[in-house]
């Protein structure tokens, strides 16, 4: 077995829009502190005190997601046709209609052709692209795109699985809403019984949780 990693001049697949690259968490905790004036709040009393600084720390890590950058893969000259997932994937993103969170139940599967990547990666890929004001459909496709770039080829498949606090809390409040997403290519859109194995060790994973 023999480690690799991803060349650096294979570029990764666009992922825009995306986390700023600078924040100003001095203006942003004086913007917390207008918002809380503004809510009719006191931020100097007890409780609210430091609250915007928590809040702006808090943007500052959640827009600063290790990045996705590093990939290893180990060769397995011997694999032909399996089926690989990595399911139990949980990540939180926010809505960027109405910044409000969303947690995203993440599964990824793919067919490995002379390698294999480290397992780690994945979940990693599914941090750096929720680190950001998000919609589920295009987490979706960047982290199907960034799989087919590390893996090297169009038989990947990911479902995802998502809690949209815009819509359990707000406007039609449907606790139980449940928003699935999915992206496949390759084998996994011309091979119906590949699909089937995906699509079912997905929904098992995801009723198990």
């Amino acid at each position: 077995m023999t480690i690799s990693t991803a060349s650096p001049e294979a570029a990764p697949p666009a992922t825009s829009p995306g986390p700023a690259a600078i924040i100003d968490m001095g203006r942003v905790a004086n913007l917390v502190h207008q918002l809380l004036v503004e809510l009719g709040e006191n931020p100097a009393r007890e409780g609210l005190a430091d609250t915007p600084d928590r809040v702006a720390e808090w943007w500052n890590t959640f827009l600063s997601p290790h990045g996705a950058a590093t990939t290893t893969c180990f060769t397995e000259s011997q694999l032909g046709g399996q089926l690989v997932i990595v399911g139990g994937m949980s990540v939180w993103s926010l809505c960027e209609h109405h910044l409000l969170p969303m947690n995203l139940q993440v599964t990824a599967g793919y067919v490995p052709h002379g390698e294999v990547v480290g397992l780690s990666k994945f979940g990693r890929v599914a941090h750096h692209f929720a680190g950001r004001l998000q919609v589920q459909e295009r987490f979706t496709h960047q982290v199907t795109d960034y799989l087919k770039h590390v893996i090297g080829h169009e038989n990947v498949a990911v479902a995802v699985r998502g809690v949209h606090l815009c819509m359990s809390m707000r406007g039609v409040r449907m606790e139980e809403a449940r928003t699935t997403t999915m992206l496949a290519g390759g084998r996994f859109e011309t091979d119906p019984v590949l699909s089937q194995q995906f699509l079912t060790l997905t929904t098992g994973l995801w009723r198990a949780s």
